[in-house]
């Protein structure tokens, strides 16, 4: 089903879009014009509010067959159904996309070429199908010069620089010298709206690639814990049973096996000891534990043992009780 509206400030049968620059040179008629701005979302000054998402299906549709025409103020629309002159001052020969907007190639008439380039229409408000139910526009019908247009666009025939004026902080927002033009704020204006449309249609349609449910993000930080629990765990039993492996073979004492452990729990620590270990001469005889405990020693003496690793790490005595009084305290 295709809904059709008509003439600005007027009953709707058709949408009209804003008001679009002709851009006509001084004396000289465009071949082009804008029929729409750019998508997707475009608003009206009345409130209504169209999308155009895919401008490529829509000038897909264009039969050259049926040259929709560009007439006054909508009289096709207003006027024709009740009988009375409609006259066309243009006919819309090709239409294309740029920039995201419908345009047309134009084939004026005698008095449409007047009309524009004497300044006395200055806006082009086109009248499109759409689907009531999204709002997508669906095909161009026709056109009507106004000097009353629906959309907030640029004014036509813009032959001599416009001026305005406008808050230079204002300006300055939309990115703009303080020596721009009406048309070119309001080109601004357009492009921030329709950025603003896009934004909340994301949000209010999120991409669900781009996010993760909460029950997945939680059993993947479960997993992590776990696997991050299990490394240490691993690291542990490696740092004991390197340690426990020089007390057996005699490079360091048992009673400073707490010690060990404590330094292999460091960064980098476990491969520093076994690097030590490795180089370590024997300085006892084998424990002979055979997995029995091992002994403890008084907290202010050393053993013989302890007194020779002291001397192959370069500590001195108290050093070496402070390392083991703070090692058993944690």
């Amino acid at each position: 089903m295709r809904a059709v509206c008509d003439g600005a400030g007027m009953k709707p049968r058709a949408p009209f879009l804003s008001a679009i620059a002709l851009n006509a040179a001084e004396g000289v008629a465009p071949d082009w014009v804008q029929l729409t701005p750019p998508g997707p979302q475009i608003l009206g000054r009345d409130g209504r509010w169209w999308t155009l998402t895919d401008p490529q299906a829509v000038a897909a549709r264009f039969d050259p067959t049926k040259e929709p025409q560009i007439d006054i103020e909508h009289a096709s629309q207003l006027q024709a159904p009740q009988g009375l002159p409609a006259p066309a001052v243009g006919w819309i020969k090709e239409i294309a996309v740029r920039d995201a907007a419908l345009w047309g190639r134009v084939e004026w008439t005698p008095v449409g070429t007047a009309l524009v380039t004497e300044r006395a229409y200055r806006y082009l408000s086109p009248a499109f199908s759409f689907d009531p139910a999204t709002g997508e526009i669906l095909e161009i019908v026709c056109a009507g010069l106004t000097n009353t247009p629906n959309l907030e666009l640029a004014a036509l025939n813009a032959a001599q620089p416009e001026t305005f004026d406008m808050d230079k902080a204002v300006l300055e927002a939309l990115g703009l010298a303080a020596t721009a033009t009406a048309t070119e704020a309001l080109v601004a204006i357009n492009a921030l709206k329709s950025e603003k449309a896009v934004a909340l249609n994301a949000a209010q349609h999120p991409d669900p690639a781009q996010f993760v449910p909460r029950a997945d993000h939680q059993l993947a930080l479960n997993r992590i814990t776990q696997f991050e629990t299990e490394a240490k765990d691993r690291g542990e039993a490696e740092a004991v049973a390197a340690v426990d492996a020089a007390i057996t073979a005699g490079k360091i004492a048992p009673v400073s096996r707490d010690y060990h452990l404590a330094t292999c729990r460091a960064d980098g620590g476990l491969q520093r000891f076994r690097d030590f270990a490795a180089a370590q001469p024997v300085i006892a005889p084998p424990s002979g534990l055979d997995g029995k405990p091992l002994p403890k020693a008084d907290a202010k003496t050393l053993s013989s043992e302890e007194l020779a690793v002291c001397r192959q790490m370069g500590m001195s005595a108290d050093d070496f009780i402070a390392a083991r009084a703070a090692e058993k305290q944690e």
